[in-house]
């Protein structure tokens, strides 16, 4: 493959609902440029973009994969994103690095969840797109019915640029508005406009070229004297306009079955944008924000967008340049780090095959092996002039499992296998929960989850179990609660003796207090680091239900020792003991995590899940209407949240998403407790029969 520079590139992502018919896209175009002599199936995995294992197991893209087409001594970077919503993180980092989208649109289902994902990405990001009425050739594909369903959503206005020539077994080519020619099949063959659908395309043609006047001043004045363009005008006000995200370009395409392809690339060519086309990137240097032309004299700026293990060649690392070069056997900065990296060859990769080059110009998308510290979402610049690329935000993870090794020997690698996981993918994170001494990892969704946890076991040879999280319950104590306790052990020689009076009350802001009240000696004050160890380590392990104790207050207000036999762990032991009959005395309660939930679906999923969240001990705190959604905030305990993800996308058909914060902890309801607690010594009895 040869070297392009910045003008001869143009970096699309393809996004859609899943199934829209991405992959097979791509496919057409590297089969129709000559790239592979025959087209790859899904079903046999046999495609370019989807090439993993998993995805094959799956039949369904997991990762967004680069495709370069090489068309007419331009090279499109085609990112082929997967469309399933657990994924969504794999979208957000492919649109962070193009420059323009095509959005695939299925020509019998229409707009769907996904496709309304993606656009509100692309409207996120600002990003130039089309839109493809794709698989036109489908039974019961109906080209204005699907493309209805978008004009109802989007607030950008769509202008068809085709047409359909046929529907159905009956697709035979696009008829392209700007030349007014039909072009059958794969688009190399053109023709007049059939007579049937003259007078259509017409009325369309006009249509567009009132469009592309309002691209430019000057083109709109000379429309409204003359009331015509010529096409070269036409499309220099056209690309403006779509630039400018003025309106949405609709074509149709058959990917499957090779139809309109070449008027298709065409249409990328010549109106989306190439990256000196796009606004210049900032980034955060040393003297504050700089603005980064796509030029290779720039001074190096690199995004890593992408970061995958492979188990054959090590960590490859995927990056967009926006300014400068990247060469082979060259050294880079990490400035997140604070570290050298060295570059050994550089390649364009394609799918799985990789292309050695010499050069990555600025406004190529490159890849490179076995980096040392880089991860997703760093910046690579020169030491001499450091630069930082923004980050895009990603969304929460909402979906929880508890993980647990299978084996001993995945014991010793499960945190850094965890770590490297979510290195690569910036929707998955992972923690330790203290109060339950659990390790959670979280993300989009159960599939996410499944794909993270079989790819510790192919990739890191890690096997993990996965399991529902148990709540972070805490335990803490209601009024005041007083006892003693001794204890004596006597065992011949030197023995064991301790007497402890201690009080115990709430205290505030979650503190834990020691207070040694004891007057004229009647324990050693050397010992009371002891009964304070004692008191901790029952705290920690907790009373009630085995989680921790907070928010108390202990008075040692009395107690006894002996002269010979008092030790320092009689008197640990004596204060456990004697802590816990005064926290049974003092009102004991279970407290659970609230969260503070937003709730955004459809209006009409609304009375559904206000029905669902009343049966989740929620609390509804406002709601409110905004642009066909409804927007609901509650709080909601934690425990009845746990794969509410799940049930959310079943109400609302995949439409519905939410974001859960920590708001405070409260008392768990009694009978609610009592299952709590009964439950935890069940298992704790059923440890000791093992």
């Amino acid at each position: 493959m040869k070297e392009y520079t910045a003008e001869f590139i143009r970096n699309v992502a393809l996004v859609s609902h899943s199934s829209a018919g991405k992959t097979m896209l791509t496919e057409a175009f590297l089969h129709f440029t000559g790239a592979t002599t025959r087209m790859g199936k899904i079903e046999d995995g046999t495609t370019a973009s989807d090439y993993d294992d998993e995805e094959h197991r799956r039949g369904i893209s997991l990762y967004t994969t680069v495709i370069p087409i090489e068309y007419k001594d331009v090279k499109i970077n085609l990112l082929d994103t997967p469309g399933y919503t657990d994924f969504v993180g794999e979208v957000i980092s492919a649109l962070r690095v193009a420059d323009a989208a095509v959005v695939l649109l299925d020509s019998v289902s229409g707009r769907e969840v996904g496709t309304e994902i993606a656009w509100n990405y692309c409207n996120e990001f600002k990003l130039p797109r089309f839109l493809v009425v794709n698989k036109m050739n489908r039974e019961n594909a109906n080209f204005q019915k699907a493309l209805a369903t978008m004009e109802e959503y989007s607030d950008i206005r769509l202008i068809p640029v085709q047409l359909p020539w046929g529907e159905k077994a009956d697709f035979q080519g696009v008829i392209d508005l700007l030349s007014l020619k039909a072009y059958k099949g794969d688009g190399k063959t053109v023709v007049d406009i059939p007579a049937e659908y003259k007078d259509a395309a017409e009325s369309a043609h006009t249509a567009l070229v009132e469009a592309a006047a309002e691209g430019e001043d000057e083109l709109l004045e000379k429309y409204l004297e003359t009331g015509e363009l010529t096409q070269e005008e036409v499309i220099r006000g056209f690309r403006k306009a779509i630039i400018n995200g003025s309106f949405v370009p609709v074509l149709v395409s058959a990917g499957t079955a090779m139809i309109g392809l070449a008027p298709l690339l065409d249409a990328i060519i010549n109106f989306l944008p190439s990256p000196k086309d796009v606004p210049p990137a900032k980034a955060a240097g040393k003297s504050g924000e700089e603005t980064l032309e796509a030029v290779d004299s720039g001074p190096l700026a690199a995004y890593v967008w992408k970061t995958t293990a492979d188990p054959f060649v090590g960590k490859q690392t995927f990056f967009r340049v926006y300014s400068g070069m990247i060469s082979a056997d060259s050294r880079v900065w990490n400035p997140k780090h604070n570290n050298e990296e060295r570059i050994g060859s550089a390649f364009i990769s394609r799918g799985k095959e990789t292309i050695n080059v010499k050069l990555i110009h600025a406004g190529d998308i490159g890849q490179v092996a076995k980096l040392g510290e880089t991860v997703t979402g760093d910046t690579l610049c020169d030491r001499a002039h450091v630069l930082s690329l923004p980050i895009p935000t990603y969304p929460n993870a909402l979906f929880r499992v508890a993980v647990n090794p299978k084996t001993q020997a995945d014991s010793t690698k499960i945190s850094s296998t965890l770590t490297r996981l979510c290195e690569e993918d910036m929707t998955l994170s992972w923690m330790m929960e203290p109060a339950t001494s659990q390790t959670i990892l979280q993300g989009m969704g159960d599939q996410h989850i499944e794909v993270a946890v079989r790819r510790a076991e192919a990739k890191f040879q890690v096997s993990l179990l996965t399991d529902i999280p148990r709540v972070p319950f805490r335990e803490t104590i209601t009024k005041k609660g007083q006892a003693m306790y001794r204890h004596k052990k006597q065992t011949g020689g030197s023995g064991q003796f301790g007497e402890v009076h201690l009080r115990v009350e709430p205290a505030p802001n979650g503190e834990f207090e020691l207070v040694n009240d004891i007057f004229g000696g009647a324990i050693s004050a050397s010992y009371l680091p002891a009964i304070e160890k004692g008191i901790r380590s029952t705290m920690k392990e907790g009373i009630l239900a085995g989680y921790p104790v907070h928010s108390i207050r202990v008075s040692v207000f009395d107690g006894k020792e002996h002269p010979v036999d008092s030790k320092p762990i009689a008197f640990e032991i004596a204060g456990r003991e004697a802590f816990k009959l005064a926290f049974a005395e003092a009102g004991p309660v279970l407290e659970e995590p609230i969260m503070m939930v937003k709730i955004i679906v459809p209006e009409a999923n609304m009375g559904d899940v206000l029905g669902d969240l009343n049966t989740r001990r929620a609390r509804v705190m406002g709601m409110e209407t905004e642009k066909g959604h409804s927007i609901v905030n509650a709080t909601v305990p934690l425990a009845e949240m746990q794969r509410y993800t799940t049930q959310l996308r079943s109400i609302t058909g995949g439409r519905g998403i939410f974001e859960m914060t920590f708001n405070s902890y409260e008392t768990v309801p009694a009978h609610i407790a009592q299952e709590v607690i009964a439950a935890r010594q069940k298992e704790i009895q059923d440890k000791k029969d093992e």
